[in-house]
């Protein structure tokens, strides 16, 4: 280290003598013809040149000071550094390697990542993949300075990777390798090119119904009332489909555009949810379901947003009367969190229907996830209620848990904190 400073003064010595050269020799000649001029000896000389040379040597004022400087400790600074040094402050996994594809030395991500790599190894061994050895290829050969490809490495998990391939300064016959994982972009990609394409087909469906319909009222069933009236009442039910499922989807939009709850509001549980069983009587009375109330006594207020934790509660109690009818009842209970677990309240809607199986349970709350695809759509569902359930209680920082038994119905938990 102590060779490194010395060389580095050196180096900044040199620099400022350069720099200064014509200022010097100016100096130079000036103090000679004085001095001849004057009469004075060669030696007397001496103490003025030396005195003009230190002057040369100093920093220089304005901007030479500080490009001069900041040239000289930027020289210091990286002759500190080793290669092992900027591979290791690197995020993502990076990899030297020689001009035979030898690895030379590989950063701690990349032995996360990749495992089983270590100096010596041949690349063209690990990466076995087309398009990795086709990207060695054309970065060895020279025929690219530099290369990029998408890599996908299927195990231990899959991920995705975009590598990018460059040589290592001039002549130095190294080359690095950098993987920028891009598995979570390509995951959210594939979520997006799914939703689209389900709600485009929820919404294609009714429309090619509707279609049907005007153009059989415009041609067989022109003369005919009794058709004409049964097939406006289905196209009007078709309509009030699209409209559900457009509400859904902008209330799924306008909650992903505001993650954050807005904090110092309280909701009286009891009171909300009064108000849904109170709302959806018509509906149950219509599917022959009973619902009763079980609330714990004392106050019941949770901070909260009233309008969306009416629009989760709604969606229950409303999934419970449809899909829960044949059990004939379903309840409705308050009650106070587990003294082990976090402070809270517990709203669990029990159903005494068919229930749900086990492998359905984990992807209910899923955009368009239908347990029975013919019974939701009869039942007129969009199949995006339980994804608005979940976003509303994320911002709540609450919790869904879902039990249920095939032929004794299912009970959805929502737990709220108190504070």
């Amino acid at each position: 280290m102590a060779d490194l400073e010395q060389k580095g003064m050196a180096q900044t010595l040199a620099i400022r003598l350069w720099n200064s050269r014509w200022l010097l020799a100016a100096g130079v000649v000036a103090v000679l013809i004085a001095f001849a001029f004057a009469g004075i000896s060669a030696y007397a000389l001496l103490p003025a040149l030396l005195l003009l040379l230190a002057a040369a040597m100093l920093p220089a004022a304005g901007a030479g000071q500080s490009t001069d400087s900041g040239a000289a400790i930027e020289a210091i600074g990286l002759q500190r550094l080793s290669g092992e040094y900027l591979a290791a402050a690197v995020a993502d996994p990076l990899i030297i390697f020689d001009r035979t594809a030898t690895i030379v030395h590989a950063n701690a991500a990349a032995y996360a990542a990749f495992g089983g790599i270590a100096p010596g190894m041949s690349l063209s061994l690990k990466f076995r993949a087309p398009e990795m050895q086709a990207l060695l290829d054309g970065v060895l050969s020279g025929d690219v300075a530099s290369d990029v490809v998408d890599y996908t490495e299927k195990l231990p998990v899959e991920r995705s990777y975009r590598v990018s391939a460059s040589s290592v300064g001039h002549a130095t016959d190294l080359y690095v390798l950098v993987f920028k994982d891009q598995s979570e972009t390509r995951r959210i990609d594939r979520m997006r090119a799914d939703f689209i394409a389900n709600a485009s087909h929820e919404l294609r469906t009714p429309l090619a119904s509707i279609a049907g319909f005007i153009e059989t009222l415009r041609g067989p069933a022109r003369n005919d009332p009794a058709a004409r009236d049964r097939f406006l009442q289905i196209m009007e039910s078709q309509t009030s489909r699209m409209a559900r499922l457009i509400d859904d989807l902008l209330s799924l939009s306008r909650l992903e555009m505001k993650p954050y709850l807005k904090p110092g509001t309280e909701v009286d549980l009891r009171e909300t949810l009064d108000s849904v069983i109170d709302s959806l009587g018509p509906l149950a009375r219509e599917n022959s379901v009973a619902i009763e109330r079980d609330y714990a006594d004392g106050p019941l207020d949770v901070p909260g947003d009233r309008d969306e934790l009416f629009q989760v509660f709604e969606n229950l109690l409303e999934n419970a009367c449809k899909y829960g009818q044949s059990g004939g009842r379903v309840v409705v209970s308050i009650a106070h969190g587990d003294a082990g677990s976090e402070p809270g309240i517990d709203v669990t809607i029990t159903d005494f229907g068919p229930g749900i199986p086990e492998e359905h349970i984990p992807r209910i709350t899923e955009r368009f996830y239908r347990v029975d695809v013919e019974t939701s759509r009869t039942q007129k569902g969009t199949g995006l209620g339980l994804s608005i359930v979940k976003h509303i209680l994320t911002r709540h920082n609450a919790r869904l848990s879902i039990k249920s038994e095939v032929g004794k119905g299912a009970a959805f938990s929502v737990h709220l904190p108190t504070h």
